[in-house]
């Protein structure tokens, strides 16, 4: 079986669903040899910066000598982005031998996308013996596939209203959730949270006998910086590739997790891999420049605090350009009224456009959304040829292609064609 054919029939899997829970993905696993067991896992969630974070950390690791798994999702172009050792893919005959060998178990049993690629991963990352595992959720925690690791941290870089159709519409609630990939021993690291989300964390790790390390407690944020000071290390000028000042609080949450889990120092090496984290773990989609003169900007803010983050780096860049506009596609569970809202106060022109995927708000979603709250849209039902013409247009104009990565992915597909 061929990559294209074994691709075709994993994401025909997308027919089944999202189906949260770990039945289905402890018993496949169980048949691989229940490889998650034998990984060194850094285990991450969080509403947003958990893919920079991630990516953060899998890099320093990858800086300093060891051989590191690195899990994410969704991808952008290629499906085997989601699963890379230091930096490289997983080969195209690793996955059609596993979709080829297990198809029929996958089959009779239901198995979801998700739960096959996540144990695709797992028994990738045992088989090539790697030292560290950087795992990142897909959606929550408590009943995600990947909340089967015995971690040795475990990472919730922030917390805000998302996946409410599934999570719940409270910040307690979506705490709750996130905090059940806690487990006994684990050493526990949080980035920023509302109190409400911190006092769920601290509680879970009292009972799981954790140890919390809240990044806010190691930071200095005076004079419009951030320096973070630990034992191991101090940091207070910052060479990383990924633009705004939240990617710094992704940064040294990375740090912090590098140096208290394992107990290392060695700054040059973590200077560099927070600087080289592009090259090594080829991350995508945030603040990143398509194009210049015009501008093109990608960035996968696909949720209000997402967008708030962007907002406030890109409002002052938005001065030098004659005019903004925005391409928008999004999933149709977020809060699209409050979304929308934040990119009226910026953005000159709104476009929208719909991803080619179950769970993605159509135009139609959209524009009811616009007319209600007044805004003017117009819509883009061929979002690649609009952005072509929109580089041969005003030099001195910008466009954002904003929300879903799944949006960043096919736009990217398109234009690369």
């Amino acid at each position: 079986m061929n990559i294209e054919t074994s691709l075709k029939k994993l994401f025909s899997l997308h027919t089944f669903g999202v189906k949260l829970g770990l039945e289905n993905v402890k018993k496949f696993l169980g048949l691989l040899g229940d490889p998650q067991n034998d990984l060194k896992a850094i285990h991450i969630a969080g509403s947003n910066g958990k893919g920079s974070t991630a990516s953060f950390i899998a890099s320093i690791l990858m800086e300093c000598g060891y051989k590191v798994g690195l899990y994410t999702s969704p991808h952008f172009v290629r499906f085997n982005e989601r699963i890379i050792i230091n930096g490289k893919q997983i080969p195209d005959n690793i996955i059609a031998g596993f979709i080829n060998h297990h198809w029929d178990y996958i089959i009779n049993n239901e198995l979801t996308f998700f739960e096959v690629t996540t144990a695709l991963a797992f028994r990738y990352f045992y088989d090539e013996r790697i030292d560290y595992a950087v795992i990142e959720t897909g959606l929550g925690g408590r009943l995600d596939a990947t909340n089967v690791l015995k971690p040795l941290a475990v990472v919730i870089t922030s917390i805000s209203l998302e996946h409410t159709n599934v999570l719940g519409n409270k910040i307690s609630g979506i705490a709750e959730e996130k905090a059940e990939i806690i487990k006994p021993g684990a050493k526990v690291f949080i980035g920023i949270l509302p109190d409400e989300a911190d006092s769920i964390i601290e509680r879970k790790c009292i009972e799981q006998n954790c140890e919390l390390y809240r990044l806010d407690e190691y930071l200095n944020r005076e004079n419009n910086n951030v320096e973070l000071y630990t034992e191991e290390i101090e940091l207070d000028e910052w060479d990383i590739p990924l633009k705004g000042k939240y990617q710094k609080f992704n940064a040294a949450l990375a740090v912090l997790t590098f140096v208290k889990t394992l107990n290392e120092e060695g700054s040059k090496r973590i200077a560099r891999g927070l600087e080289n984290v592009i090259r090594n773990t080829g991350i995508q989609g945030r603040y990143e420049y398509y194009h210049k003169n015009p501008a093109v900007i990608f960035d996968s803010a696909h949720n209000i605090s997402g967008i708030g983050q962007f907002l406030s780096e890109f409002s002052d860049e938005s001065e030098l350009y004659n005019k903004n506009s925005v391409l928008f596609g999004v999933m149709k569970d977020k809060d699209i009224d409050e979304m929308l809202k934040l990119l009226d106060k910026i953005f000159d022109n709104i476009y929208i456009t719909q991803i080619d995927y179950e769970r993605s708000a159509t135009i139609e979603d959209l524009k009811f959304h616009c007319d209600r709250l007044n805004i003017k849209a117009e819509s883009v039902y061929e979002p690649v040829r609009f952005i072509r013409e929109f580089l041969n247009g005003d030099r001195q104009g910008c466009l954002v292609v904003l929300g879903s990565m799944y949006l960043l992915g096919q736009v990217k597909i398109g234009l690369e064609g």
